[in-house]
């Protein structure tokens, strides 16, 4: 998209009154537009400077944003079960819009079928977010339902239900791990993107981590590990990109659920020290989806355009569990049966 600004440029004269050279006055023009663009961003749109949305070949430039308001139109990837479904519940409850996608079309359907008869009309389509083609249709499926997608949540994973040290994983439950995790984010965001910057109230994308993200080890599933560590650099590197094509209109966000009671983590509460922690530290979908979806939704509703990481179970929230754990044994046995 290109951007138009009203720049008025003046230069200090010395001596005889001169007309200043047209490279000089190309380059404050652009040092004051890339100062208002700057001061457009900070202040979630408002200002002076008059942007005008346009496409061009090179898929850059600033989107003038309208405002947004509630309710939003919400899209989370693999959302018929675990946190993706609670997330769905959630913004179904704050009045939201919702698209429901997963690779199974059995579980769509019996999931958009139980929502219908609680929350009115649905839509939801089948989705394999490895593949570029699935996801491009999951776009035109969402314009055609809801014209336009205010947050889009990155949720699909996998872990190929596998708890084993990498020396003995499988090269079928790599490609599964690896394929969706990172693979599918990385065509995922690149849609979003590409279908955001063309709206005129732009977008909020959501890039859920997990496990392995802040840089800690993840013994028996160092694969999943791997790549929940890759979603921070993914989104840092995209809020650089976009910042680096003058796309104003559309950021990346980080959302981190924490420990989930979800049917992939209770797969693994194989061992002694799995239980502990699960017990200590995980919660289940709709705890952790109450407290994420009214944060979600406060940055549209502010008009922010800043990164932002939203995290469910802080570094806080987890020791002041641990220190309960150890000083007064709290939760023990909460979820699972401790040996």
């Amino acid at each position: 998209m290109a951007a138009t600004f009203t720049v008025a440029a003046r230069l200090p004269l010395r001596g005889p009154a001169r007309a200043p050279s047209r490279p000089a006055v190309a380059a404050v023009t652009r040092l004051r537009s890339r100062q208002e663009r700057r001061g457009l961003a900070a202040t979630g749109g408002r200002g002076p400077a008059r942007v005008r949305a346009e496409t061009f070949s090179g898929g850059g430039g600033v989107g003038r944003r309208d405002p947004m308001a509630p309710p939003y139109n919400v899209l989370i990837t693999g959302s018929t079960k675990g946190i993706g479904y609670a997330l769905a519940r959630k913004f179904l409850e704050a009045g939201d819009n919702v698209i429901i996608c997963s690779r199974s079309a059995q579980k769509v359907e019996s999931v958009v079928g139980d929502l219908k008869e609680e929350y009115g009309e649905q839509h939801g389509t089948v989705c394999d977010v490895r593949n570029g083609k699935d996801v491009k249709a999951l776009v035109e499926f969402a314009r055609d339902k809801l014209k336009h997608i205010d947050i889009w949540i990155n949720n699909a994973g996998s872990n190929a239900y596998t708890y084993k040290p990498l020396v003995e994983t499988s090269d079928e439950a790599l490609m599964e791990i690896i394929t969706t995790n990172t693979l599918g984010l990385m065509i995922c965001c690149r849609e979003a993107i590409n279908m955001m910057r063309n709206q005129p109230r732009g977008g909020h994308i959501f890039n859920l981590d997990g496990a392995g993200s802040d840089g800690r080890p993840t013994p028996r599933f160092a694969a999943y590990g791997a790549t929940k560590r890759s979603v921070v650099h993914l989104t840092k590197s995209l809020q650089a990109e976009l910042q680096m094509n003058e796309v104003n209109n559309v950021m990346v966000h980080n959302l981190s659920p924490g420990m989930v009671t979800t049917d992939l983590l209770m797969s693994g509460a194989t061992t002694k020290q799995a239980k502990i922690f699960i017990n200590i530290l995980a919660e289940p979908p709709d705890v952790v989806a109450d407290y994420l979806v009214p944060n979600v939704r406060e940055i549209p509703t502010k008009q922010s355009m800043k990164p932002t990481y939203i995290r469910f179970l802080t570094g806080l929230k987890a020791y002041s569990r641990i220190f309960s754990r150890l000083a007064f044994g709290a939760r023990r046995n909460k979820y699972v049966t401790e040996d």
